[in-house]
């Protein structure tokens, strides 16, 4: 009787120990939920802190250090949806690891945002309120800060639900609801935001075009050869120049003005130098690569991962050399006004200020930003190293081009438009080229000749990866069900991008009325 006791006190003890184990381990799956906007919001805390030392005992020291929690917080917006469009290529390409894209991207951000970022930033972002409308700095600083939390609460927005943004965008459409609201209609200026609205056409379809020329080439002359690694022998130093000699010029233009200030010339001389030495360099580096190279898709492709991931690394400092003014310069521009009571068409961006910016650029990316890589990389249609090559590419030369016409676009339109028309080039060429289907005729003949003879394994058979799509006919309605891009992202993002400006005034317009309802 004592022994059956024991054992049913004994198993009542196993029960509630099991009790105990599944509330731990449910209150550590929640918990993990947690660590990520735990220490987002340290970081606003550190940045009102850091803000606290340079301003205490200033009339306005209040509003400047919440002025700074709320840039850190548009810094991290901006480092889980912006970056995304540099790095999420590359991890969709199985070139970089999470880890790696991450780790990579952080620190070029940070890089590009500390040595190279604009030191002078224009106050009204680019001039689309008129300064004189505004006869107080109170106002102008209620409007900077009501413009920066409503951009910010509209790319968070746009991160929880997966659509990948422009930034810039979300700022202006802040000013220009603010700048309604505390100056009036006519104080904007509708040709600039004409132009904008211009750019949500012209990025996407620019990106989208110039990724597809590149793809359309790579597989017309090495992809569809039947000598491959001849073909990529000649043509690969060829692609890694332009994208180097790109970057140099990208680069030169748009991420190192604060280091040096150069002229049309300067830079075409720079673009043309680094494309020469890339070719003789890369052209070496191909050659001692495809020693032994099996003549098929899979070995193409290794040619491309380690240029990918220098272009992924290149576009992170850009980034963060021009986007930064977006989480910082409203900030800037508040501190500014705090001190002089005065408000300037442009203003110096104190080196405290820099830093929230790039930290919280890099913080916010590593702690929310792999949703938005899967989304930019995986999720909208199916990259591989050549493919992501040819984005990477895209975003590089698109924005240069459009820089010399003056064409106003987005970089995050841009990748993200690249990404679409590789999908979307990769659907047509399928279903209509002729190239494609007379290699495909060769090969499967060749393959046939060769199993009749007892050679099985012969090279001439077609591989697995030489193919998008089976070689046996299909149905239409199986066509349509194979497509290659995933329609909901399209409808998703193309929505995101159409209401980031007029969302972001609707916030800024209510954010900005909550303000002067303050003393």
């Amino acid at each position: 009787m004592t022994l059956n006791a024991a054992e049913a006190r004994k198993e009542t003890l196993d029960k509630d120990l099991d009790k105990f184990v599944h509330v731990g381990e449910a209150t550590s799956f929640v918990s993990r939920g947690l660590v990520a906007p735990g220490l987002g919001l340290l970081f606003l805390a550190l940045s009102a802190i850091v803000a606290s030392f340079f301003v205490i005992g200033e009339p306005r020291a209040i509003i400047v250090i919440v002025a700074a929690a709320v840039g850190g917080y548009m810094a991290l917006n901006i480092g889980a949806n912006d970056v995304a469009n540099n790095v999420g290529p590359a991890v969709g390409a199985k070139a970089l690891t999470m880890g790696g894209a991450l780790a990579i991207a952080a620190t070029f951000e940070s890089a590009g945002a500390l040595i190279a970022g604009g030191d002078v930033i224009s106050t009204i972002s680019s001039g689309i309120v008129d300064p004189a409308a505004l006869p107080t700095g109170d106002i102008f600083i209620r409007l900077m800060l009501a413009a920066l939390l409503s951009s910010a609460l509209w790319v968070n927005l746009a991160t929880w639900i997966g659509a990948p943004v422009s930034t810039s965008h979300a700022v202006v459409g802040g000013v220009v609801g603010a700048g309604i609201v505390a100056a009036g209609f006519f104080t904007i200026n509708w040709p600039m935001i004409g132009n904008i609205a211009l750019s949500w056409v012209v990025s996407p379809l620019l990106g989208g075009m110039v990724a597809a020329l590149f793809l359309f080439f790579i597989k017309t002359t090495i992809i569809y050869q039947d000598e491959k690694i001849i073909a990529a022998r000649r043509w690969v130093p060829v692609l890694i120049a332009i994208m180097a000699g790109s970057f140099a010029a990208y680069l030169a233009t748009k991420g190192l003005k604060r280091v040096i200030n150069l002229t049309g010339l300067q830079i075409a001389l720079i673009g043309v130098g680094t494309f020469a030495a890339a070719w003789y360099f890369s052209r070496l580096s191909v050659m001692r690569q495809s020693i032994g190279m099996e003549n098929r898709n899979q070995s193409l492709r290794k040619l491309f991962n380690m240029p990918l991931i220098i272009s992924a690394a290149l576009l992170s400092f850009a980034h963060g050399a021009n986007d930064v003014a977006n989480a910082v310069g409203p900030l800037a521009a508040i501190v500014h006004a705090s001190q002089t009571t005065s408000v300037d068409s442009v203003v110096s961006i104190p080196l405290w200020v820099m830093v929230i910016g790039a930290f919280g650029i890099s913080l916010g990316l590593v702690l929310f930003g792999p949703k938005l890589i899967r989304m930019v990389g995986e999720q909208i249609t199916k990259l591989n190293p050549i493919r992501a090559f040819c984005v990477a590419l895209s975003a590089a030369i698109t924005v240069i081009v459009a820089s010399w016409f003056g064409l106003p676009v987005s970089s995050t339109h841009i990748a993200v438009g690249a990404v679409f028309g590789v999908g979307f080039f990769r659907e047509w060429y399928t279903a209509n080229s002729s190239r494609r289907r007379r290699y495909l005729e060769r090969k499967v003949a060749r393959g046939r000749a060769a199993r009749a003879n007892g050679n099985g394994n012969d090279a001439a058979a077609v591989h697995a990866d030489e193919v998008d799509e089976p070689v046996v006919p299909v149905s239409r309605e199986e066509i349509a069900r194979r497509k290659l891009v995933r329609r909901a992202h399209v409808t998703t993002i193309a929505t995101a991008w159409v209401t980031t400006v007029p969302a972001s005034a609707g916030l800024a317009a209510l954010v900005f009325l909550a303000l002067n309802t303050l003393p």
